[in-house]
Order: C-alpha cells, then sequence, then structure tokens
C-alpha cells in the first residue's frame, strides 16, 4: 500500500469501459497510473470492479484492495465513512459499472461529500455514452438535455415523451434519456407511435464495442427500420 500523504488524498473519478473490450483501446493511459497508485475504491459492484482493475493491472495485489459498494442498497449515513481514507492522506478511486463516474451513477453523493469536506476531486478522462451519442446524432450540441429514465407505467411514459417533444421544439433542444436494457424495443416502439413523424430518433448502442450502432432518422423511417435492441446497452436522442 502506498504512504499516506501529510495532507488530504484526493478523489479521483475513473471511468470504466462500455463493454466487454480491452481497457486501453478505449481509455488513456494516466487511467492505468492511477489504479496502480490508488488502493482505496468505491464501486458499484465489488466483483466487476475488481476484474476491471485486473484487466488494467494485472500484477496489482486484489488482496491488498479496500473496497467500498455504493448501489441503491447503500445506507446514505454510510457515504461520508467512504471517504475516511482521504482525510488519512490515501487516494480514492470510484468506479462506475460503465463509463464515467457521476453521470447517471451513484457516484456524485460521494463527490457531494468531498467537495463538502475540502478534499480535491480528480476527473479522469474516458468513455461517456451519453456524450458520444450526442456527438454522433447529428442534433444540437449547444442545447442539450439528460433525462435519465423515463416513467416506467405507460401513460405517464407517453405524457414525458410529449413533453421531451415539445421542449425540443419550443427550446431547440436535444432530449436524452435511457432505459433498461431488455425494454430498448419496446421503448423505440412507444417513441415511434408517440412522437410527430418529423421528429428525429437517434439510437445509439453497444458504443464503443465491434457491434456498434448508431443511427439518426425520422419517425416516418424509424417505422420502416428493424434493429434489435434487446439487452444492448443504448441511448436515445430525439430532436422536434
Amino acid at each position: 500500500m502506498a504512504k499516506p500523504k501529510d495532507y488530504p488524498g484526493s478523489l479521483f473519478l475513473i471511468p470504466s469501459i462500455l463493454g466487454d473490450n480491452e481497457p486501453l483501446e478505449v481509455l488513456p493511459i494516466s487511467i492505468k497510473g492511477a489504479i496502480e497508485s490508488i488502493d482505496f475504491y468505491i464501486v458499484e459492484n465489488e466483483k466487476s470492479a475488481r476484474r476491471f482493475i485486473k484487466k488494467i493491472s494485472p500484477r496489482k495485489s486484489q488482496a491488498k484492495l479496500n473496497i467500498e459498494t455504493l448501489n441503491k442498497f447503500t445506507e446514505p449515513a454510510a457515504i461520508p465513512t467512504f471517504l475516511k481514507p482521504c482525510l488519512d492522506g490515501y487516494d480514492v478511486g470510484i468506479i462506475s459499472d460503465a463509463g464515467c463516474p457521476g453521470i447517471a451513477d451513484p457516484g456524485a453523493d460521494v463527490v457531494k461529500i468531498a467537495h463538502e469536506k475540502n478534499i480535491k476531486v480528480v476527473p479522469m478522462v474516458g468513455p461517456s455514452s451519453i456524450l458520444l451519442a450526442m456527438m454522433a446524432s447529428g442534433f444540437n450540441g449547444q442545447n442539450f438535455a439528460f433525462n435519465g429514465y423515463l416513467p416506467i407505467e405507460s401513460s405517464d411514459r407517453k405524457k414525458t415523451i410529449k413533453l421531451l417533444e415539445r421542449n425540443s421544439k419550443e427550446l431547440g433542444q436535444s432530449q436524452i434519456f435511457i432505459e433498461t436494457p431488455y425494454r430498448n424495443d419496446k421503448l423505440l416502439q412507444e417513441l415511434i407511435k408517440s412522437l410527430a413523424p418529423s421528429t428525429k430518433i437517434c439510437v445509439a448502442c453497444d458504443i464503443t464495442l465491434p457491434t456498434e450502432q448508431i443511427a439518426t432518422k425520422t419517425v416516418a423511417d424509424w417505422k420502416h427500420t428493424k434493429w434489435e435492441l434487446h439487452k444492448r446497452p443504448a441511448i436515445f436522442i430525439i430532436q422536434a
């Protein structure tokens, strides 16, 4: 384990891969350096985080890793304790299940506390499916909004879809959202049924993977397009 510093350690926000590909194909070498120097981690899933760390740094001792799990089951009162190593002089890394910590990710709760405790926060470069999809969409990159998950209940979802379409038209704003992968096909069909024929939809799935597909079409054109999105991570963007 690295020696503690004479001052508080930093909180490193470490992006991870978006799928089953070689980490250093999509991550900068600085990620490898951070992984090799940090022994304290806050992660969504310990098993996948250990596998990611091993891919990045095969020689790093897994036994010496100190890992805290942060997900929907974590007690809020426990979260501030995850940063105690920083106060003791050690750097801490946050690793998301996929993509960038703090973006559609519970890591934001830790970052908020880090700022309150005057702990330095270091965001690291890596893939964000949201930004990569936006870049590839051809939509308004000057004005866009990420809306997370849409409501599950059908009538609420339809209202939300129509509201996002209206916001897009009135504000010239691209509207981005995501879905649980096994419900992707259903969501695309709901978008096609609910949106105006001229509204455009970008679907970006398996971003950075060999199976990557990204297309922007009008609703009218999507009606004649057959894509199999089931269980494939995808980003949806609409522009009215």
